[in-house]
């Protein structure tokens, strides 16, 4: 399976919120992911990641190509077992795998995604992907936010597996 889209995502650093909060919220999931980059020619970021929900274990290459700060066209396709394995001894140079467990759920007809990483251990980072730049983000009161950090590279996953940032609070 190939697919492309364009995404259109705003990102922000959030208080960890209480676990039973996100559970109650509609169609919540949560999964562990490790995540992988890889080469990619300039202008793109290339990753590999396993994901493991609901009892399975997804496989998945994705490559961003940075259209600006707020959006990229993503190429994904699924990857076998065997083809992520051999994909992650290609690790790009001075890169560490990134860890997370990821929070989903809906909001408001908007989806929100809370990355933990084990790092930190009272923010995370939450993202919203959006259907127009303009779309205002309607925030759940349990959210509190520290700051938005969309764009800032510091805070991309590729940018965290070269040098993961201090706890922001």
């Amino acid at each position: 399976m190939t697919s492309s889209a364009v995404e259109i995502e705003r990102k922000y650093i959030i208080k960890l919120p209480k676990l039973s909060e996100l559970r109650s919220m509609p169609e919540y999931t949560e999964s562990e992911i490790e995540q992988i980059y890889l080469d990619a020619p300039k202008g793109e970021t290339l990753r590999i990641r396993r994901r493991t929900w609901q009892g399975r274990v997804e496989y998945i290459e994705t490559r961003k190509i940075r259209i600006d700060k707020m959006s990229a066209t993503e190429l994904e396709r699924s990857l076998t077992p065997e083809e992520y394995s051999a994909l992650s001894e290609r690790r790009l140079r001075g890169t560490l795998p990134i860890y997370k467990t990821r929070y989903t759920f809906r909001y408001e007809g908007q989806t929100f995604e809370l990355d933990v990483y084990p790092r930190w251990q009272r923010t995370c980072i939450m993202e919203t992907e959006l259907p127009t730049r303009d779309t205002a983000v309607k925030f759940p009161e349990f959210i509190e936010i520290i700051r938005e950090v969309t764009g800032i590279k510091e805070y991309s996953n590729a940018g965290m597996s070269r040098a993961f940032p201090d706890e922001d609070t």
